[in-house]
């Protein structure tokens, strides 16, 4: 058993409560207590934190960084670099992503991330496979070539990599998955997320009803909100079961249209932040290269040739700071979407999202500017600004 540490920050929130002149106290990767600082032990080492001590930031899409793109580098040291590059954010928790591909790279992937699994990757909680059973009506920067129905071989190794990782999301479209595919993925434990469709209002709720718990990016790449047909984006407000993941950069999503979805959002869903983010984060990288298509990086935009979004060029960190600063969200509520809410889409709830006792010992620590000092997963820095 390691000795005890006390990670002392200036303001500590939980999840829920905030603490004042306090400490994160942990052993063997997990969180034991918060105490204040006067009631600290001599036995406990104390490690000076910072302004703000938060619960990690988890996210949910993830398509590259530090130079990688998951599709073009589908092995543990992608996986590992991915994560690495995140950890700089304040990222503790991610699935790397897989968008559209063949399936001998999705199979590449699968195994690759079981082995980082395996190998106990700092950060990595299990894969997100986006694709590649959407709708080609709805393709956005997916290669329609590759789009395909969900035959029963997608469907074995999906299940077979659900079994074996911590967390798996996978995102469809109704155009190429029966409800019946959903569920035997829903019984799995997998978490299953509607995407890339053209689905109204009532096949949305077909397939919440099928086991569907999240809905991909919203707003973006699916039927929009109409007064007489709600689409998906009125189904992902509508129904209490699902949870959205939000791509909170300002070009994807107008800061109006994310304040209104917040407000119309009913539970006990929850709208969650992703980050979409691809190869350039933490990088100066001005392309790069997918499914043989080169993506331009300009403006804070990452785009096809013609114009199309092809994910997003932002990191966690910047993702709380807008929805606090831009929309003016509490902190506590901003720091939530990107941590507790996320752990709960993922059902991951458990051991995730908070800082509490029996909790894994992973959180960032910000200044006050909501920017990343330094990161811990499992009780260890693995970045430090």
């Amino acid at each position: 058993m390691t000795q005890a540490k006390a990670l002392i920050g200036n303001r500590i929130f939980d999840g829920t409560t905030w603490h004042d002149d306090s400490a994160v106290v942990l052993q063997n990767g997990k969180i034991t207590s918060i105490e204040p600082v006067s009631s600290l032990g001599s036995d406990i080492e104390r490690i000076e934190g910072g302004e703000i001590i938060a619960p990690g930031f988890i996210d949910l899409q993830v398509n590259g960084g530090g130079g990688v793109l998951l599709n073009e580098e589908p092995t543990v040291e992608g996986l590992a670099t991915i994560c690495a590059a995140h950890a700089k954010f304040g990222t503790t928790a991610l699935l790397p992503t897989l968008i559209t591909d063949t399936f001998e790279i999705t199979s590449r992937t699968v195994a690759a991330g079981i082995e980082a699994k395996n190998r106990g990757i700092p950060g990595f909680l299990g894969l997100h496979l986006e694709g590649p059973h959407l709708s080609i009506a709805r393709k956005g920067a997916h290669d329609p070539t590759l789009i395909r129905p969900m035959e029963d071989a997608d469907l074995d190794l999906i299940l077979s990599c659900g079994a074996a990782l911590d967390a798996l999301m996978v995102t469809i479209a109704p155009e190429s998955v029966s409800p019946e595919q959903v569920a035997t993925l829903a019984r799995a434990g997998i978490t299953v997320s509607l995407g890339h469709t053209e689905a109204s209002y009532e096949i949305a709720c077909l397939y919440a009803q099928a086991g569907v718990r999240t809905v991909t990016h919203l707003f973006n790449a699916m039927s929009p909100l109409g007064h007489r047909e709600p689409g998906l984006v009125g189904a992902a407000l509508d129904i209490g079961g699902l949870n959205a993941g939000l791509i909170a950069d300002g070009i994807h999503v107008h800061p109006a249209a994310m304040a209104a979805a917040l407000r119309a959002k009913r539970g006990p869903g929850r709208i969650f932040l992703v980050t979409d983010a691809m190869s350039p984060i933490g990088t100066d990288m001005t392309s790069f290269t997918l499914n043989g298509r080169e993506i331009l990086r300009r403006d804070g935009k990452l785009t096809l040739s013609d114009g199309t979004l092809a994910g997003a060029d932002i990191d966690m960190a910047s993702s709380v700071r807008l929805v606090h600063q831009t929309l003016g969200l509490p902190l506590e509520e901003a720091l939530r979407m990107a941590s507790l809410y996320s752990a709960e889409a993922a059902q991951v709830s458990e051991s995730k999202g908070r800082i509490a006792p029996g909790f894994d010992a992973d959180f960032v620590v910000l200044n006050g500017n909501v920017e990343a000092q330094s990161t811990w997963i499992g009780g260890e820095c693995v970045y430090r600004g």
